[in-house]
């Protein structure tokens, strides 16, 4: 069983693609951004462990982790945002691994994460990378209209993915086995899955 990574950024359409795979191949699709979540309130360890090394409690009176008093932490110290991925990704994978485990018989399974090419822990995690790409203005308006949100703020979360940004303009060259431009239709997108998925497997 192959681990196809997909990867873009802000308003790529790199879920929609996920949903095309898992509709036409019948896949499971790991969602990496949404399983993390999920991680810190039922890993027996990950929160206490965090807690320690940020030296504060990062839940309310109830016991509910929140997400917020970490961001804030970590938002402008690269330093501690490093050694906090250092507990969560061997987390995250091992969690994969685990759900992975239920789709052994498969020919791949999904994992979905925006940020992976950008953490170096995860270098070279999965067999095949797909990255899913537009141009920046049109990931902008997608993202606003999607998320009912300003310009301004969608344009700020954007800015903390420099690299999509730079893939997106042309700077950089992706690591990656196939990219999907994402700049016409559903049924163009749905082709264009179609045809990466025939040229890979």
């Amino acid at each position: 069983m192959d681990i196809l990574v997909v990867t873009g950024g802000i308003g790529s359409g790199k879920s929609e693609v996920c949903r095309i795979l898992q509709a036409l191949y019948g896949c499971g699709v790991y969602n990496a951004d949404e399983r993390v979540k999920r991680l810190y309130d039922v890993h027996p360890t990950l929160l206490s462990d965090i807690e320690r090394l940020v030296e504060e409690p990062l839940r309310n009176e109830d016991g509910c982790f929140l997400p917020s008093r970490l961001s804030a932490r970590i938002f402008s110290d690269r330093s501690l945002l490093k050694r906090v991925e250092e507990l969560v990704f061997p987390a995250l994978t091992d969690d994969f691994r685990t759900w992975a485990d239920t789709y052994a018989s498969d020919r791949f399974v999904v994992f979905e994460s925006a940020t992976i090419l950008e953490k170096p822990q995860l270098k070279g995690f999965g067999d095949k990378v797909i990255l899913v790409d537009s141009g920046i203005e049109t990931r902008l308006e997608r993202a606003c209209l999607r998320d009912n949100a300003t310009r301004e703020s969608v344009y700020a979360r954007m800015q903390n993915q420099k690299m999509m940004n730079s893939i997106s303009e042309g700077k950089t060259e992706p690591e990656a086995d196939a990219v999907i431009h994402n700049s016409g239709t559903l049924d163009d997108l749905k082709n264009n899955v179609m045809k990466v998925i025939n040229e890979l497997y």
